[in-house]
Protein backbone atom coordinates (compact mmCIF):
# COMPACT_ATOMS: atom_id res chain seq x y z
CA UNK A 1 0.00 0.00 0.00
CA UNK A 2 1.55 3.03 -0.82
CA UNK A 3 1.71 6.44 1.71
CA UNK A 4 2.52 9.70 1.39
CA UNK A 5 5.77 10.74 3.19
CA UNK A 6 5.95 12.94 6.27
CA UNK A 7 5.14 16.28 5.97
CA UNK A 8 4.66 17.34 9.64
CA UNK A 9 8.16 19.18 9.15
CA UNK A 10 8.57 22.04 7.41
CA UNK A 11 12.66 21.61 6.64
CA UNK A 12 11.73 18.23 4.27
CA UNK A 13 11.90 18.92 0.96
CA UNK A 14 10.83 17.24 -2.24
CA UNK A 15 14.33 16.50 -3.69
CA UNK A 16 17.76 16.94 -3.17
CA UNK A 17 19.55 18.46 -6.31
CA UNK A 18 22.93 16.92 -6.20
CA UNK A 19 25.15 18.76 -9.12
CA UNK A 20 28.54 19.00 -9.84
CA UNK A 21 30.26 22.67 -9.62
CA UNK A 22 31.64 24.52 -11.99
CA UNK A 23 35.18 26.03 -11.55
CA UNK A 24 34.67 30.36 -11.42
CA UNK A 25 36.85 32.17 -14.15
CA UNK A 26 37.22 35.23 -12.41
CA UNK A 27 36.11 37.01 -8.69
CA UNK A 28 33.76 39.17 -10.18
CA UNK A 29 32.62 36.86 -13.34
CA UNK A 30 28.95 35.31 -13.38
CA UNK A 31 28.08 32.49 -11.28
CA UNK A 32 29.42 29.34 -13.66
CA UNK A 33 26.37 27.42 -12.11
CA UNK A 34 23.43 29.94 -12.76
CA UNK A 35 22.22 27.83 -15.37
CA UNK A 36 21.52 24.73 -12.87
CA UNK A 37 19.99 27.07 -10.20
CA UNK A 38 17.53 27.96 -13.09
CA UNK A 39 16.75 24.74 -13.26
CA UNK A 40 16.30 24.06 -9.47
CA UNK A 41 13.70 26.90 -9.71
CA UNK A 42 11.91 25.67 -12.56
CA UNK A 43 11.74 22.19 -10.72
CA UNK A 44 10.58 23.89 -7.98
CA UNK A 45 7.83 25.94 -9.55
CA UNK A 46 6.28 22.80 -10.89
CA UNK A 47 6.76 21.00 -7.99
CA UNK A 48 4.49 23.17 -6.02
CA UNK A 49 2.11 23.08 -8.88
CA UNK A 50 1.53 19.19 -8.60
CA UNK A 51 1.43 19.34 -4.83
CA UNK A 52 -0.63 20.75 -2.22
CA UNK A 53 3.00 21.79 -0.33
CA UNK A 54 1.94 24.65 2.48
CA UNK A 55 3.31 28.19 2.17
CA UNK A 56 7.08 28.09 3.48
CA UNK A 57 7.48 24.36 3.38
CA UNK A 58 10.42 23.64 0.72
CA UNK A 59 10.31 21.88 -2.75
CA UNK A 60 13.81 21.13 -2.93
CA UNK A 61 17.42 21.47 -1.19
CA UNK A 62 20.28 22.87 -3.79
CA UNK A 63 23.22 23.80 -1.85
CA UNK A 64 23.18 27.36 -3.38
CA UNK A 65 20.47 28.22 -1.68
CA UNK A 66 22.04 28.48 1.67
CA UNK A 67 23.46 31.55 3.39
CA UNK A 68 27.16 32.78 3.58
CA UNK A 69 28.42 31.30 6.97
CA UNK A 70 25.70 28.96 7.78
CA UNK A 71 27.25 25.52 8.87
CA UNK A 72 27.19 23.39 4.88
CA UNK A 73 28.26 20.71 5.65
CA UNK A 74 25.65 19.98 8.31
CA UNK A 75 23.14 21.62 6.78
CA UNK A 76 24.09 19.53 3.53
CA UNK A 77 23.89 16.12 5.56
CA UNK A 78 20.57 17.46 7.01
CA UNK A 79 19.06 17.63 3.83
CA UNK A 80 20.64 13.79 2.93
CA UNK A 81 19.06 12.58 5.78
CA UNK A 82 15.57 14.40 5.30
CA UNK A 83 14.88 14.88 1.84
CA UNK A 84 12.23 12.21 -0.47
CA UNK A 85 14.02 12.12 -3.53
CA UNK A 86 17.50 12.58 -4.64
CA UNK A 87 17.83 13.88 -7.62
CA UNK A 88 21.88 13.41 -9.29
CA UNK A 89 22.75 16.02 -12.02
CA UNK A 90 24.28 14.27 -14.78
CA UNK A 91 27.23 15.79 -16.48
CA UNK A 92 30.99 14.41 -17.10
CA UNK A 93 32.11 16.48 -14.44
CA UNK A 94 29.47 14.56 -11.92
CA UNK A 95 31.35 11.34 -12.14
CA UNK A 96 34.67 12.36 -11.06
CA UNK A 97 33.33 14.20 -8.61
CA UNK A 98 34.39 13.38 -5.38
CA UNK A 99 32.09 14.93 -3.05
CA UNK A 100 28.92 13.70 -5.67
CA UNK A 101 29.97 10.53 -4.87
CA UNK A 102 29.92 11.39 -1.54
CA UNK A 103 26.68 12.73 -1.42
CA UNK A 104 24.84 9.97 -3.47
CA UNK A 105 26.70 7.26 -0.76
CA UNK A 106 24.76 9.03 1.96
CA UNK A 107 21.36 8.87 0.04
CA UNK A 108 22.29 5.44 -0.97
CA UNK A 109 22.90 4.12 2.82
CA UNK A 110 19.82 5.84 3.92
CA UNK A 111 17.83 3.67 2.07
CA UNK A 112 19.54 0.69 2.09
CA UNK A 113 19.01 0.93 6.40
CA UNK A 114 15.39 1.49 5.69
CA UNK A 115 14.85 -1.53 3.87
CA UNK A 116 14.05 -5.15 4.65
CA UNK A 117 15.34 -8.02 2.96
CA UNK A 118 12.17 -8.59 1.43
CA UNK A 119 11.33 -5.13 0.22
CA UNK A 120 12.47 -4.62 -3.57
CA UNK A 121 11.04 -1.42 -4.13
CA UNK A 122 13.17 0.59 -6.92
CA UNK A 123 15.87 3.76 -5.05
CA UNK A 124 14.01 7.17 -4.78
CA UNK A 125 16.90 8.54 -6.79
CA UNK A 126 15.48 10.02 -10.40
CA UNK A 127 18.43 11.31 -12.35
CA UNK A 128 18.53 13.79 -14.76
CA UNK A 129 20.68 14.85 -18.20
CA UNK A 130 22.47 17.90 -18.10
CA UNK A 131 25.57 17.23 -20.58
CA UNK A 132 25.17 13.52 -22.22
CA UNK A 133 27.49 11.18 -21.18
CA UNK A 134 28.65 7.81 -22.79
CA UNK A 135 27.75 4.76 -21.46
CA UNK A 136 30.70 3.42 -20.84
CA UNK A 137 32.10 6.40 -17.89
CA UNK A 138 28.60 5.82 -15.77
CA UNK A 139 29.62 4.33 -12.41
CA UNK A 140 28.16 0.55 -11.45
CA UNK A 141 26.13 2.89 -9.22
CA UNK A 142 24.30 4.47 -11.80
CA UNK A 143 24.45 1.84 -14.30
CA UNK A 144 21.96 0.00 -12.38
CA UNK A 145 19.50 2.72 -12.25
CA UNK A 146 16.78 2.42 -15.05
CA UNK A 147 16.19 5.70 -16.20
CA UNK A 148 14.02 6.00 -19.89
CA UNK A 149 15.90 9.09 -21.28
CA UNK A 150 13.77 9.25 -24.68
CA UNK A 151 10.83 9.62 -23.02
CA UNK A 152 11.62 13.53 -21.81
CA UNK A 153 11.78 14.50 -25.62
CA UNK A 154 14.01 13.87 -28.96
CA UNK A 155 16.85 16.16 -28.15
CA UNK A 156 17.04 15.39 -24.24
CA UNK A 157 19.09 12.34 -24.56
CA UNK A 158 21.29 13.86 -26.50
CA UNK A 159 21.73 17.27 -26.06
CA UNK A 160 20.70 17.33 -22.32
CA UNK A 161 18.82 19.80 -20.47
CA UNK A 162 21.56 22.67 -20.48
CA UNK A 163 21.97 22.56 -24.16
CA UNK A 164 18.02 22.82 -24.54
CA UNK A 165 17.80 25.85 -21.74
CA UNK A 166 20.57 27.28 -23.72
CA UNK A 167 18.86 27.14 -27.27
CA UNK A 168 16.01 29.17 -28.21
CA UNK A 169 14.75 26.43 -30.42
CA UNK A 170 14.82 23.90 -27.34
CA UNK A 171 12.86 25.92 -25.55
CA UNK A 172 9.58 23.84 -25.75
CA UNK A 173 11.37 20.45 -25.41
CA UNK A 174 13.07 22.02 -22.47
CA UNK A 175 10.06 22.93 -20.46
CA UNK A 176 8.44 19.29 -21.29
CA UNK A 177 11.55 17.59 -20.13
CA UNK A 178 11.30 19.61 -16.71
CA UNK A 179 7.30 19.19 -16.19
CA UNK A 180 8.25 15.66 -16.61
CA UNK A 181 11.17 15.52 -14.40
CA UNK A 182 9.17 17.48 -11.79
CA UNK A 183 5.99 14.76 -12.24
CA UNK A 184 8.47 11.59 -11.36
CA UNK A 185 9.92 13.57 -8.67
CA UNK A 186 7.06 13.52 -7.09
CA UNK A 187 5.47 10.09 -7.95
CA UNK A 188 8.80 8.98 -6.98
CA UNK A 189 8.04 10.50 -3.35
CA UNK A 190 4.78 9.22 -2.77
CA UNK A 191 5.10 5.52 -4.71
CA UNK A 192 8.83 4.84 -2.75
CA UNK A 193 8.76 7.20 0.50
CA UNK A 194 11.85 6.63 2.11
CA UNK A 195 12.07 6.90 5.76
CA UNK A 196 14.28 9.96 7.54
CA UNK A 197 17.52 8.81 8.40
CA UNK A 198 20.22 10.11 10.68
CA UNK A 199 22.47 13.27 9.03
CA UNK A 200 26.13 11.47 8.21
CA UNK A 201 29.22 13.41 8.00
CA UNK A 202 30.06 13.53 4.13
CA UNK A 203 33.86 13.45 5.01
CA UNK A 204 33.90 10.13 6.48
CA UNK A 205 31.61 8.50 3.64
CA UNK A 206 33.49 6.48 0.63
CA UNK A 207 32.57 8.23 -2.72
CA UNK A 208 29.85 5.85 -4.34
CA UNK A 209 31.91 6.15 -7.59
CA UNK A 210 34.93 4.14 -6.37
CA UNK A 211 38.10 6.88 -5.98
CA UNK A 212 38.14 9.74 -7.76
CA UNK A 213 40.89 9.63 -11.05
CA UNK A 214 42.87 12.34 -10.03
CA UNK A 215 43.52 13.10 -6.04
CA UNK A 216 43.47 16.65 -5.94
CA UNK A 217 44.79 18.11 -2.60
CA UNK A 218 44.54 21.95 -1.18
CA UNK A 219 46.66 22.74 1.56
CA UNK A 220 44.62 25.78 4.07
CA UNK A 221 47.62 27.51 6.34
CA UNK A 222 46.51 29.72 9.02
CA UNK A 223 49.15 32.55 9.62
CA UNK A 224 47.51 34.10 12.96
CA UNK A 225 47.91 34.36 16.83
CA UNK A 226 46.37 32.34 19.35
CA UNK A 227 44.15 34.05 21.96
CA UNK A 228 47.48 33.34 24.52
CA UNK A 229 50.05 35.09 22.23
CA UNK A 230 48.59 37.85 21.15
CA UNK A 231 50.42 41.17 20.61
CA UNK A 232 49.65 44.62 23.00
CA UNK A 233 46.31 46.48 21.51
CA UNK A 234 44.58 43.08 20.21
CA UNK A 235 41.89 41.62 21.87
CA UNK A 236 40.46 38.09 22.00
CA UNK A 237 37.09 38.21 21.12
CA UNK A 238 38.46 36.75 17.21
CA UNK A 239 41.05 34.31 18.40
CA UNK A 240 40.63 30.85 20.31
CA UNK A 241 43.67 28.94 21.84
CA UNK A 242 44.93 27.17 18.37
CA UNK A 243 45.80 29.74 15.19
CA UNK A 244 43.10 28.04 13.16
CA UNK A 245 40.51 29.18 15.70
CA UNK A 246 40.95 32.68 14.33
CA UNK A 247 37.76 34.30 12.33
CA UNK A 248 38.32 38.39 11.76
CA UNK A 249 34.10 38.37 11.33
CA UNK A 250 33.00 37.11 14.11
CA UNK A 251 31.70 40.11 15.42
CA UNK A 252 30.41 41.82 12.21
CA UNK A 253 28.57 39.01 10.41
CA UNK A 254 26.21 37.02 12.98
CA UNK A 255 26.32 33.87 10.83
CA UNK A 256 30.17 33.78 11.13
CA UNK A 257 30.64 32.28 14.74
CA UNK A 258 32.88 29.12 13.69
CA UNK A 259 36.66 29.18 12.71
CA UNK A 260 37.02 30.85 9.50
CA UNK A 261 39.47 28.15 8.27
CA UNK A 262 36.18 25.59 8.48
CA UNK A 263 34.08 27.46 6.39
CA UNK A 264 37.23 27.96 3.90
CA UNK A 265 37.57 23.97 4.05
CA UNK A 266 34.47 23.59 3.41
CA UNK A 267 34.44 25.43 0.36
CA UNK A 268 37.26 23.98 -1.08
CA UNK A 269 35.85 20.61 -0.77
CA UNK A 270 32.47 21.46 -2.58
CA UNK A 271 35.54 22.57 -5.49
CA UNK A 272 36.45 18.70 -5.01
CA UNK A 273 39.42 19.22 -3.51
CA UNK A 274 40.42 17.23 -0.21
CA UNK A 275 42.11 19.57 2.18
CA UNK A 276 43.76 20.13 5.32
CA UNK A 277 44.00 22.75 7.98
CA UNK A 278 47.88 24.12 9.38
CA UNK A 279 48.88 26.57 11.88
CA UNK A 280 52.10 28.17 10.20
CA UNK A 281 54.39 26.46 12.77
CA UNK A 282 53.47 23.33 11.53
CA UNK A 283 53.32 23.71 7.52
CA UNK A 284 56.43 26.04 7.75
CA UNK A 285 58.80 22.64 7.31
CA UNK A 286 57.20 21.94 4.24
CA UNK A 287 56.62 25.26 2.80
CA UNK A 288 60.63 25.90 3.29
CA UNK A 289 61.79 22.57 2.34
CA UNK A 290 63.43 21.77 -0.97
CA UNK A 291 61.82 18.41 -1.20
CA UNK A 292 58.87 17.60 -3.70
CA UNK A 293 55.76 19.57 -2.48
CA UNK A 294 52.36 17.57 -1.27
CA UNK A 295 49.40 20.03 -2.51
CA UNK A 296 49.37 23.52 -3.39
CA UNK A 297 48.45 25.94 -0.22
CA UNK A 298 46.20 29.36 0.38
CA UNK A 299 47.28 30.82 3.51
CA UNK A 300 44.52 32.91 5.42
CA UNK A 301 46.75 35.58 6.75
CA UNK A 302 45.86 37.57 9.98
CA UNK A 303 47.96 41.44 9.52
CA UNK A 304 48.36 40.97 13.59
CA UNK A 305 50.60 38.04 13.18
CA UNK A 306 53.07 40.45 11.83
CA UNK A 307 53.15 41.95 15.35
CA UNK A 308 54.76 38.75 16.86
CA UNK A 309 58.76 38.07 15.85
CA UNK A 310 58.49 34.59 15.59
CA UNK A 311 55.88 34.59 13.38
CA UNK A 312 57.50 37.68 11.08
CA UNK A 313 60.58 35.79 10.90
CA UNK A 314 58.64 32.62 9.79
CA UNK A 315 56.75 34.48 7.21
CA UNK A 316 59.75 36.16 5.58
CA UNK A 317 61.57 32.82 5.12
CA UNK A 318 58.24 31.52 3.74
CA UNK A 319 58.45 34.91 1.22
CA UNK A 320 62.00 33.89 0.37
CA UNK A 321 61.16 30.41 -0.84
CA UNK A 322 59.20 32.02 -3.52
CA UNK A 323 57.28 29.20 -4.24
CA UNK A 324 54.80 29.99 -6.60
CA UNK A 325 51.98 27.81 -5.38
CA UNK A 326 51.81 29.53 -1.84
CA UNK A 327 48.96 32.53 -2.49
CA UNK A 328 47.93 34.64 0.69
CA UNK A 329 44.51 35.77 1.47
CA UNK A 330 44.49 38.46 4.02
CA UNK A 331 41.02 38.69 5.86
CA UNK A 332 40.72 42.17 7.60
CA UNK A 333 37.43 43.48 8.98
CA UNK A 334 37.62 47.07 8.52
CA UNK A 335 34.83 47.71 11.46
CA UNK A 336 37.27 46.15 13.99
CA UNK A 337 38.56 49.13 16.13
CA UNK A 338 41.82 47.37 16.50
CA UNK A 339 41.98 47.27 13.09
CA UNK A 340 41.18 50.81 12.48
CA UNK A 341 43.40 52.01 14.88
CA UNK A 342 46.67 49.91 13.94
CA UNK A 343 45.71 48.95 9.94
CA UNK A 344 48.15 51.42 8.11
CA UNK A 345 50.93 50.30 10.55
CA UNK A 346 50.85 46.79 10.00
CA UNK A 347 50.02 46.44 6.76
CA UNK A 348 53.07 48.37 5.80
CA UNK A 349 55.13 45.56 8.00
CA UNK A 350 53.55 43.03 5.84
CA UNK A 351 54.38 44.90 2.94
CA UNK A 352 57.94 44.23 4.65
CA UNK A 353 57.73 41.04 5.49
CA UNK A 354 56.00 39.04 2.46
CA UNK A 355 56.85 41.34 -0.76
CA UNK A 356 57.00 38.59 -3.45
CA UNK A 357 54.66 36.78 -2.12
CA UNK A 358 51.86 39.64 -1.92
CA UNK A 359 52.96 40.62 -5.38
CA UNK A 360 52.46 37.31 -6.60
CA UNK A 361 48.73 37.41 -4.95
CA UNK A 362 48.02 40.64 -6.73
CA UNK A 363 48.43 39.04 -9.91
CA UNK A 364 45.75 36.59 -9.18
CA UNK A 365 43.53 39.21 -7.32
CA UNK A 366 43.82 42.43 -5.72
CA UNK A 367 40.94 41.89 -3.42
CA UNK A 368 42.65 38.68 -1.76
CA UNK A 369 45.61 40.58 -1.06
CA UNK A 370 44.32 43.45 0.01
CA UNK A 371 42.03 42.92 2.86
CA UNK A 372 39.13 41.05 2.16
CA UNK A 373 36.42 42.95 4.40
CA UNK A 374 33.54 39.82 4.73
CA UNK A 375 32.72 36.90 4.80
CA UNK A 376 30.63 36.48 1.54
CA UNK A 377 33.80 39.11 -0.26
CA UNK A 378 36.17 36.08 1.41
CA UNK A 379 33.90 33.27 -0.41
CA UNK A 380 33.95 35.22 -3.66
CA UNK A 381 37.53 35.21 -3.87
CA UNK A 382 38.44 31.57 -2.64
CA UNK A 383 37.69 29.96 -5.54
CA UNK A 384 39.73 31.67 -8.36
CA UNK A 385 42.50 31.94 -5.64
CA UNK A 386 42.51 28.15 -5.36
CA UNK A 387 41.99 27.62 -9.02
CA UNK A 388 45.14 29.40 -9.41
CA UNK A 389 47.12 27.74 -6.94
CA UNK A 390 46.14 24.79 -8.16
CA UNK A 391 47.10 25.50 -11.83
CA UNK A 392 50.62 26.75 -10.56
CA UNK A 393 50.81 23.54 -8.60
CA UNK A 394 50.58 21.33 -11.72
CA UNK A 395 53.00 23.80 -14.06
CA UNK A 396 56.05 23.95 -11.30
CA UNK A 397 55.36 20.42 -9.56
CA UNK A 398 54.45 18.32 -11.74
CA UNK A 399 55.27 18.75 -15.26
CA UNK A 400 54.58 15.91 -17.64
CA UNK A 401 57.70 14.50 -18.78
CA UNK A 402 57.92 11.60 -21.44
CA UNK A 403 58.73 7.70 -20.46
CA UNK A 404 62.03 6.90 -19.45
CA UNK A 405 63.33 4.09 -22.42
CA UNK A 406 66.84 3.65 -23.61
CA UNK A 407 68.05 6.73 -25.80
CA UNK A 408 67.42 7.04 -29.66
CA UNK A 409 70.15 8.28 -32.12
CA UNK A 410 69.25 11.66 -33.95
CA UNK A 411 68.41 10.81 -37.34
CA UNK A 412 70.72 11.63 -40.21
CA UNK A 413 69.71 14.36 -43.26
CA UNK A 414 69.45 12.36 -46.39
CA UNK A 415 70.89 13.15 -50.04
CA UNK A 416 72.31 12.15 -52.94
CA UNK A 417 74.91 9.54 -52.37
CA UNK A 418 78.43 11.04 -53.06
CA UNK A 419 80.66 9.10 -55.62
CA UNK A 420 83.66 7.39 -53.76
CA UNK A 421 86.42 9.40 -52.74
CA UNK A 422 84.75 12.76 -54.48
CA UNK A 423 84.94 15.98 -51.97
CA UNK A 424 81.89 15.51 -51.14
CA UNK A 425 82.42 12.50 -48.93
CA UNK A 426 82.87 13.23 -45.64
CA UNK A 427 83.16 11.03 -41.79
CA UNK A 428 80.39 10.53 -40.16
CA UNK A 429 79.77 12.96 -37.62
CA UNK A 430 78.66 11.60 -34.11
CA UNK A 431 76.98 14.81 -33.76
CA UNK A 432 74.63 14.97 -36.45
Amino acid sequence: MNREPERTDPHVPYFFLSYAHTPPRATDGPDPDMWVRRLYQDLCEHILMLTDLPEGESAGFMDRAMRIGEDWSSRLSAALAACRVFVPLYSPRYFVSDHCGREWRAFALRQTRSRTSQDSAPPAIVPALWTPVHAERLPSAAKSLRHDHERFGPHYASYGLYALMKLRRYRAEYEHAVRLLAQSIVTTAHENPVPRGEPLDLADLPNAFGPPPVLRRVRIVVAAPSSRELPPGRSERCYGPSPVDWNPYRESDVDAGRPLADFAAEQVRGLDYLTTVEPLDEAAGSLLAEAHPSAPTVMLLDRWAVADPEQRELLTRVDAAAQPWVVVIVPWDRSDPDNQSSGAELQSALEKTLPRTLQRGRSVSRAATGGVPSLSAFADVLPTVIQWAAAQFLRYVSPVYPPAGPPVPRPRLLGPVPEPGSAQETPDDPRI
